[in-house]
């Protein structure tokens, strides 16, 4: 392997990088290029390009066939391999704060899904989805973790595509409405704790008081300040994630359910796990979306939250 990494500094060895690198999202059983066509993209002679693909065949990235006149098709691609070989390094995922049993199992589940499909991973810890999307975009981290929601909005807003979606109840089990005891929701001035950098608990708190306007006093805070905030009596109410929510507030403080109008329009797309990527590298990550096991990723996830397993991330 030293060897390999010593000829990938040659001439020859960068071309091989960007060759695995364009090939990383190529279709098996789909024609290549010509050959001329990938040297005049990498900008050098066909001889080089032509060794390029060689080594990739040797260390068994990949797999071709020559069909005549039909030309080169690819056969095989080991993904994982040739992300290696791409040079492209650690993936880094931005997940939120790992203050529940799910978000730990959903930690644990990327881990275990990429290491077993080979690939070099890493996690960092972010509060809030438009902060993670921020670092993306300035090129701290690769794949940002969000909810459904809040990632279908993000979309709209910034240059950041979806890359996948595990499905119901991998980002939250549900949201609810927490409220002070001795208050009731209808009373006037309720002051209710939002969380600007959280795009879910923003929109799940603005469509909870709609028709309130002034009525409702908004005070900024994150969740880990909640509790200081109820117990001192700063805020009556919030909406939020109900994973293990009671164990962090304690007493004095009861969880009501949403109402049916905002579960219906919301909970499955609040609920599910999204990964986001910078616009335009999509592709790159639907190829690794077809190496790394996503029912791998769920099923830790759920081992984690029975407490069958241990959380590792």
């Amino acid at each position: 392997m030293d060897d390999l990494e010593d000829r990938l500094l040659t001439r020859n060895g960068l071309a091989t990088r960007r060759l695995a690198a364009m090939l990383l999202d190529q279709a098996e059983d789909a024609r290549l290029p010509r050959l001329k066509d990938y040297a005049e993209q990498m900008g050098v002679g066909n001889g080089t390009a032509q060794a390029a693909l060689q080594t990739l065949e040797d260390t068994g990235a990949i797999e071709t066939v020559a069909r005549g006149h039909l030309g080169t098709f690819l056969v095989r691609a080991d993904r994982a391999r040739l992300w290696r070989l791409a040079g492209l390094g650690t993936v880094l995922a931005a997940m939120p704060l790992p203050y529940s049993r799910r978000y730990e199992g959903l930690a644990s589940g990327l881990r275990a899904a990429y290491e077993a499909a080979g690939l070099p991973f890493a996690v960092t810890f972010m509060r809030g989805a438009t902060a993670r999307v921020a670092a993306l975009l300035e090129g701290k981290a690769d794949v940002v973790v969000a909810s459904r929601l809040a990632a279908d909005r993000l979309v709209e807003s910034h240059p950041v595509e979806l890359v996948a979606d595990l499905g119901a109840e991998t980002y939250v089990g549900s949201h609810g409405l927490l409220l002070r005891d001795g208050v009731t929701v209808d009373a006037p001035g309720l002051r209710v704790a939002v969380d600007s950098a959280s795009e879910d608990q923003r929109v799940l708190a603005e469509r909870a008081f709609t028709g309130r306007g002034e009525d409702v006093v908004w005070v900024e805070a994150s969740y880990m300040q909640l509790r200081s905030l109820f117990e001192r009596g700063e805020v009556d109410a919030t909406v939020w994630n109900l994973d293990e929510v009671q164990d962090r507030l304690g007493p004095g403080v009861r969880a009501l359910p949403l109402d049916d109008r905002i579960t219906r329009e919301l909970a499955q797309r609040n609920s599910s796990a999204a990964f986001l990527t910078r616009a335009g590298e999509a592709g790159r990550f639907t190829v690794l979306r077809e190496t790394v096991d996503m029912s791998l990723i769920t099923e830790v996830q759920r081992q984690v939250v029975r407490g069958d397993r241990l959380p590792t991330y």
